[in-house]
């Protein structure tokens, strides 16, 4: 056997990877599918792992062996590829509720009605609501900003809710507070 360069095995012993290959092609590929679920990744995750072992070959002395050092090989690589994936979305046997499910005024009608209701709210809860749920401020920083005590504003806000929560436009469905409560939230 020749020397092993750092890409790959000498010529004798790439003729051996690539019988190797011929032979066991199907069964690595049905093991790669298994893993993967697609057909392409499979592909994939086989071509990942073959490259490495490529590399590997004149490192690895007992050649009967090789099947379970590519089935590792393609196992580590899934896992790696899988914990680097962020998955966003999980499966379901449920389908998730659709706008229309919850929101029956619609969000822009709701806005424009929630808009209307903030109206009629006195000028100094109004601009705490503003402060709190659009622009994101702490109770601290809405006394600070209004100059008053924080309880002052803990319990303007609750008023200013329950007024809101007591409107008749807002409160035409029953599905709208449901809306509300995540337009506020």
């Amino acid at each position: 056997m020749g020397s092993a360069t750092e890409s790959g095995p000498s010529s004798t012993s790439e003729a051996e990877f690539t019988a190797y290959v011929q032979e066991r092609r199907a069964s690595l590929y049905a093991t790669a599918y298994h893993l993967t679920g697609d057909r392409y990744e499979a592909e994939d995750l086989l071509q990942s792992a073959l490259f490495s072992t490529y590399r590997a070959w004149d490192r690895i002395t007992d050649k009967a062996a090789v099947g379970g050092y590519l089935r590792r090989t393609m196992t580590n690589l899934h896992i790696s590829a899988w914990r680097r994936r962020k998955v966003n979305e999980y499966p379901t046997e449920e389908l998730p509720e659709t706008a229309g499910d919850t929101d029956a005024m619609g969000g822009t009608e709701l806005r424009a009605v929630l808009w209307q209701a903030l109206a009629k709210l006195p000028e100094n809860q109004r601009t705490m609501l503003v402060l709190r749920y659009y622009e994101g401020r702490t109770d601290p920083e809405i006394a600070d900003i209004l100059g008053i005590s924080v309880g002052t504003v803990k319990s303007s806000i609750w008023r200013a809710l329950r007024r809101l929560r007591d409107d008749d436009q807002l409160n035409r469905t029953g599905d709208t507070v449901h809306a509300f409560g995540e337009l506020v939230a």
